[in-house]
């Protein structure tokens, strides 16, 4: 046994239980499995062209050997990146720690409470500091939020009547360059026309349903947007504000003169740059909206016995759920970077922010003053933290270069300064010296900092933030500790148990894919830093691209889609571009399969396509003669088919060839919708089947954890003819040569994320990967024989095999008065999170094991349903008082006086002996969604207000 082999710590079952598990489903060897289960004709010839496998330990010193080629520099770039000091307490405790980055999205809200608390008080700074009355949990940057704010204001736009027909969407020439290349990729498919222009002159023309302002602009200025909004109001045209979160402390909250929607990012609230990405924005907005806000809103609502709970509000997929009703296709958000931003905001309170924010405005105001007595012109009148300098940008960058400096040139006679929370001063005195050496001057030395402010009066902040008693009372690292650690024990992450996840592939996310993300070579790099600085970021990333080309037999891939959503997107914009570059415009038919991810429609109505839907089978399949009716009807405005392979439905569709055929033989492009695509590596590929275009959930198949609901990455692989589209970035180049605009706001997207996939990749190698992808197979198959006879399994392959996950139907439990849902609840009291519920059919559960979880694990998992199932029998429709009905059972129920169930306290707690060894608690009763959704709170409120709703 070669214990060095990376594939030994990745998969599971070792070879014993592999044999064991063969001899159960019934066949000689696991390529019999993979024969019975793929069909032949798309399985590869030849296996993956990858490197050989690096061991862990060979791994981390070759990718510490790359980091080494970063240059960092010190950074004062800005455009919404800024370095940050990131609390050591929160580092050890939530980035590194796997009881927070392994959870699934809290879609059971009774085993995910210390998350969704976590999310409450997200929420709760962010309405604070933005002044609004709502805000969501999250979205993937800064610039897709400020797009999103463009959509809903375009969608409300339409009750209003003097505004319905308006299509006019004004942007300050101050936003961000990667905002405004973001806008222009989402404002032409769904028909806004963009203005790009000064706010001093803007007419306010009733031609105008909307406007978006940098608060402060991208060249530091701090603008007077309270007289903007109020001309904009009494005009009936709706403000977007992206708002720097830290000026916030400083400057008064956009709420407070009247914006409609405040975006941003909270990078600067402790999180590495990390040369892009991931980040967490926030959104924030009038109650008004809560039904089209984009993403996930955490709301307050209470359990079976009265008490406060948490849980996802509003239905929290409604966009999903509205298909090609949607106005957004975001159902995700970046939990795990929201959680540490909003313990930033735990752990420094009011007055530790206020300090902060001090302290950068200061230094600030230091360095202008020092560079106005070296003669030079600082032009902004009024700035929090960015100053605008004249100056021969070549020169001055030159001798900042040389002292390992950067600065912003957005021309030949300006440089932009952006200080930070980071900035000594020293390093202030550093900056002056390099524009003194520029003028062949003697310094001026900064002996303290200045304690006067350049922001405007009218400005000014006024309002109190951050008052409520979670960010008064944890500024001690001991306090804050506890915490943290109070809420990671209300959940349930991979470190407990198997997350069997149909659709979702819950796999190890290994230690030594994660360690380099804490490393400062990777973690400081600035998204728009001279490409040249960042060559152990270049070589990773084009490395990972090959990798990711190579796994899925296509031409090119990008890395720039920071979700899955994002990279549906890319795919059909890049497929439109294509259409349009030979002339046909009126390509725009999207054919979609009734089975779809409720995403799918989603995004082809965002790219500005009509979605025609094709039915399925009884079996689950796409009925091949209704989609080959549909293109034949639709064949001169055909633009592409969404397919996801294997299906919805765990079942790899013998007749695929056949139908990416029938796409292309009606002029239309094939995208594959890659959230199934841990059962092709090494097996079969995209391009092999006929695809054009994929996306790759990273956060699925290649490794990156799920963060209790994102970070997530969505690159594409394109074929051939689709490689010029690929996407670009406004500052630094990337793309092809015909590139569509920015499809996210860092030029390679969640970069430092990446690297995770990058080292599952290069540790696993060919084999490694071909391996695990018939390993998720075999577990798929194993529980699905296990399960036989008690729980049937809804959709199988032409020879009866799943692929790596499969449909357990549970409707016909209604006859005993039990629903999905009971089942769900139930199995937390056994110690698991539930498999995938009514989803991608109502009553069902989609399970997913993973190619990581061993024999005995899913053999826990297996004794756990089938306990379940005896207790389904036993259960009655005429009475529900029962041991499925009441889960998940709380601590607080078993050690009551009272105990007024008709079974045991042993029955409702330790149903199996394995129960005790590792018992998981939920601490909450099952949740009331609609109670919550009556009464809807979204922040941390007092609980008197609680108590009153």
């Amino acid at each position: 046994m070669n214990t060095n082999a990376f594939a030994l710590r990745h998969i599971g079952p070792d070879e014993n239980d592999q044999n064991q598990m063969l001899k159960t489903i019934g066949v000689d060897s696991l390529d019999q499995l993979i024969y019975e289960t793929i069909p032949d004709d798309i399985r590869l010839k030849n296996g993956l062209n990858l490197d050989e496998p690096m061991t862990e330990y060979e791994y981390l010193n070759h990718i510490h050997e790359l980091s080494k080629k970063n240059k960092v520099f010190k950074s004062y770039i800005g455009l919404g990146y800024h370095p940050t000091i990131v609390p050591a307490v929160i580092q050890r405790n939530i980035l590194e720690n796997p009881g927070w980055y392994t959870a699934y999205t809290p879609y059971q809200a009774e085993i995910a409470q210390g998350r969704l608390e976590a999310l409450l008080n997200f929420q709760t700074m962010v309405t604070d500091l933005t002044g609004m009355e709502i805000a969501n949990a999250s979205l993937l940057d800064e610039s897709t939020a400020a797009a999103e704010a463009m959509s809903l204001l375009f969608a409300v736009r339409e009750r209003d009547q003097k505004k319905n027909n308006v299509n006019k969407f004004f942007v300050s020439d101050a936003i961000l360059p990667q905002t405004l290349s973001l806008l222009q990729t989402r404002a032409n498919p769904i028909g806004v026309e963009l203005v790009v222009g000064s706010e001093d002159t803007f007419d306010f023309s009733s031609e105008f349903f909307g406007a978006i302002l940098q608060y402060p602009g991208k060249d530091g200025l701090v603008s007077d947007i309270k007289s903007f909004i109020k001309k904009a109001n009494d005009n009936q045209i709706k403000v977007a504000v992206a708002a720097d979160i830290l000026s916030l402390v400083k400057l008064e909250a956009p709420g407070k003169f009247g914006a409609d929607v405040v975006v941003g990012t909270t990078q600067r609230f402790g999180i590495p740059m990390g040369y892009g990405g991931p980040h967490a924005a926030y959104f924030a907005t009038k109650e008004t909206y809560k039904r089209d806000i984009p993403g996930r809103i955490i709301g307050v609502t209470k359990d079976m016995n009265g008490n406060r709970a948490l849980r996802m509000a509003l239905q929290t997929r409604e966009q999903h759920i509205k298909r090609d009703k949607a106005t957004s296709n975001i159902c995700t958000a970046q939990v795990l970077l929201a959680v540490m931003a909003g313990m930033y905001a735990v752990y420094h309170g009011p007055k530790g922010l206020q300090f902060i924010a001090d302290k950068v405005h200061q230094t600030a105001s230091s360095v202008a003053k020092a560079l106005s007595q070296l003669g030079y012109k600082q032009t902004n009148a009024s700035f929090f933290d960015t100053l605008k300098v004249e100056a021969n940008a070549e020169k001055i960058k030159q001798i900042a270069e040389s002292h390992e400096v950067n600065f912003y040139y957005p021309n030949a006679d300006t440089v932009t300064i952006s200080i930070n929370q980071t900035t000594s001063l020293k390093d202030a005195n550093e900056i002056v010296a390099i524009f003194a050496k520029a003028a062949q001057k003697n310094t001026v030395n900064i002996s303290s900092l200045e304690e006067t402010t350049q922001i405007a009066q009218s400005l000014q902040r006024q309002s109190e933030f951050l008052t409520l008693d979670v960010f008064n009372k944890h500024h001690s690292e001991t306090e804050l500790m506890r915490y943290i650690k109070m809420l990671e024990r209300k959940d349930l992450s991979l470190n407990h148990s198997m997350i069997s996840l149909g659709s979702c592939t819950m796999k190890l996310n290994a230690a030594a894919e994660m360690l380099p993300l804490s490393w400062s070579n990777w973690g400081t790099m600035h998204p728009f830093c001279p490409i040249e600085q960042a060559e152990g970021y270049q070589i990773v990333l084009k490395k990972l691209e090959d990798q990711l080309t190579e796994i899925t037999g296509f031409a090119a891939t990008s890395l720039q889609p920071n979700s899955g959503a994002q990279g549906e997107y890319a795919g059909l914009m890049v497929i439109k571009a294509y259409h349009e570059s030979r002339g046909d415009h009126h390509r725009d038919i999207c054919l979609i399969p009734s089975s779809a991810h409720g995403t799918n429609p989603a995004s082809a109505v965002m790219a500005g396509m009509k979605v025609v839907v094709t039915k399925s089978t009884e079996e689950g399949n796409i009925d091949v003669d209704d989609l080959r009716e549909k293109a034949l009807l639709h064949k001169d405005n055909l633009s592409c088919l969404m397919v996801t392979y294997p299906s919805t439905h765990g079942v790899y569709e013998s007749a695929i060839r056949e139908i990416t055929q029938i796409i292309h033989d009606n002029g239309g492009q094939v995208y594959m919708d890659g959230a199934n695509m841990n059962a092709q590596v090494g097996l079969t590929n995209p391009g092999n089947i006929g695809a054009d275009v994929c996306h790759l959930n990273l956060h699925k198949t290649f490794a990156i954890p799920h963060g209790g609901g994102g970070p997530g990455v969505g690159p594409i692989c394109v074929a051939k003819q689709l490689v010029p589209f690929l996407p670009g970035n406004p500052v630094i180049k990337t793309g092809g040569n015909q590139a569509i605009t920015a499809i996210s706001a860092a030029p390679f997207g969640s970069a430092l994320a990446c690297l995770i996939s990058y080292g599952y990749i290069t540790m696993l190698g060919a084999e490694g990967l071909t391996q695990a992808t018939k390993v998720a197979i075999l577990n798929a198959n194993y529980i699905k024989q296990r399960l036989q006879g008690q729980f049937d399994t809804l959709y199988s392959g032409e020879r009866g095999r799943a692929a790596h996950e499969m449909i357990v139907d549970c409707r016909p439990f209604k006859e005993n008065g039990i629903e999905v849902t009971d089942i769900a609840k139930r199995l937390m009291d056994y110690g698991f999170h539930a498999p995938t519920v009514s989803f991608p059919v109502a009553g069902t559960l989609m399970i997913e094991p993973t190619e990581s979880e061993s024999m005995e694990e899913m053999d826990r998992f297996c004794d756990a349903m089938l306990s379940i199932r005896k207790e389904i029998d036993n259960a009655s429709k005429d009475e529900d008082n029962n041991v499925l009905k009441n889960a998940p059972h709380t601590l607080a129920m078993l050690t009551a006086n009272d105990w007024n169930f008709p079974y045991t306290r042993e029955a409702a707690a330790y149903p199996l002996s394995y129960v005790q060894d590792n018992k998981f608690w939920p601490s909450v009763r099952r949740v009331d969604d609609a109670y919550g959704d009556r009464n809807l709170i979204c922040t941390c409120a007092p609980i008197e207000e609680y108590m009153d709703a």
